[in-house]
């Protein structure tokens, strides 16, 4: 029987759950389905296994519109209507007609005429390292080489690339002690998109931002039901870039970590690269760059694990959980490059599941294949224990990699 009562949650530590979010989230799992938590100040529902969790992302009355919540019950970042308009915080039919729109973009073909400019730019980003025979993985490779990739793939002339770890650092995980910070990138952000459309209106050439700004002005033929609106195109450069961006860095990352640290599977990869595609899929189950789920809000009172979340609160939907979750997983905490590791969450399910999968996909691939490769004596330069993550609960990614080669 449904019950409006969840089970009693063991205490949360923050910092915990920042350094070690499996072990908070096994006892959560343990205790219950679904929590009633106190997060980032304000009341949420967690659900943390993996049934529940994969059912609730498809789950059509779990709406990310945030209209949708309880009156003064999101307390996220506001972004201006300009930025706000993604598919982030959409449902159909709005959410239905712009992911159709800007799926052209990521069709097989174009992710495959992709590969060699992404296999050439992890080879040269590679080569500034060689010589100095360590370096920061995150600075050095781990986050350009998305960076160059998503502009490339924008058509964001070189000159153009700004600092846009600064920027998402600023808005995933806001400096406590620097309140503007956030507000600051957001401004930044927006100028610079501004900009940017503008003088690729004035030039256009064959990129994917100069295809949206045809469908935006109306230039693509169809009928007005496939035409964006100027919030709808500015938010979708924003997403296409913050998205694109952030979240490949940390799966690269998170990735090379795990080797390390484990050498067993490492040597197993080494000396059978062609399996790095799967190996992919378990990395990222492992220790997935995005250990919660973008917020959703039910429309009505919705029954999760037994347990009744009335319409408009905030629920938590744990990927982290729902990854070590023994009932789908066996012995989810060891990896294993030779686990058949289908069906992990880490790039969504149902209708928002994520638009630049297979582009992630192959960028880790190539950054796994080529850094193994150029670097058969790659190992950490600083003991485990020493690295540093991103203060939030919401990414988990390395503020850096020391490593030597």
């Amino acid at each position: 029987m449904p019950t409006t009562t969840p089970a009693q949650p063991p205490r949360v530590d923050p910092a915990e759950l920042i350094a070690d979010p499996y072990a908070v989230y096994a006892r959560l799992r343990e205790a219950g389905p679904v929590h009633r938590i106190g997060t980032e100040g304000l009341p949420a529902w967690l659900v943390t296994r993996y049934d529940d969790v994969r059912q609730a992302l498809a789950d059509p009355r779990l709406s990310l519109d945030k209209r949708n919540a309880l009156p003064g019950g999101y307390h996220g970042l506001a972004l201006p209507p300009a930025l706000d308009a993604n598919l982030l915080n959409m449902d159909p039919p709005d959410h239905t007609r712009i992911r159709r729109l800007v799926s052209k973009a990521f069709t097989p073909r174009r992710i495959a005429q992709l590969r060699a400019p992404v296999e050439e730019t992890a080879d040269r980003l590679l080569d500034a390292m060689a010589p100095h025979g360590s370096a920061d993985l995150i600075a050095s490779y781990a986050a350009p080489l998305p960076i160059t990739v998503i502009c490339d793939l924008l058509g964001v002339p070189p000159a153009d690339r700004h600092d846009f770890r600064a920027w998402t650092d600023a808005l995933i995980a806001p400096d406590p002690t620097q309140p503007s910070r956030a507000k600051e990138a957001v401004g930044s952000m927006l100028a610079f998109f501004t900009q940017l459309i503008a003088d690729k209106r004035a030039a256009r050439t064959d990129d994917m931002l100069s295809a949206m700004i045809a469908v935006r002005d109306g230039e693509a033929g169809g009928d007005g039901e496939d035409r964006l609106s100027g919030d709808e195109l500015m938010s979708l450069v924003f997403l296409i870039l913050f998205a694109g961006y952030e979240n490949t860095v940390h799966l690269i990352g998170n990735a090379v970590l795990a080797l390390l640290t484990h050498p067993g599977q490492l040597a197993a990869l080494r000396a059978d690269p062609g399996r790095v595609s799967g190996a992919v899929e378990e990395l990222a189950r492992y220790d997935g760059p995005v250990p919660l789920a973008i917020r959703r809000f039910p429309t009505e009172d919705i029954t999760i694990g037994g347990v009744t979340v009335p319409a408009g609160e905030t629920v938590l939907l744990s990927l982290a959980a729902a990854h070590r979750d023994p009932h789908r997983f066996a012995d989810p905490d060891r990896l294993d490059l030779g686990r058949d590791a289908t069906g992990h969450l880490a790039l969504g399910h149902g209708i928002h599941y994520c638009l630049g999968a297979p582009l992630a996909r192959m960028e880790t691939e190539i950054a796994l294949t080529v850094l193994l490769e150029r670097f058969p004596h790659l190992a950490l330069d600083i003991p485990p224990e020493e690295l540093r993550r991103r203060p939030s609960m919401r990414s988990r990614g390395l503020l850096a990699l020391p490593v030597r080669f």
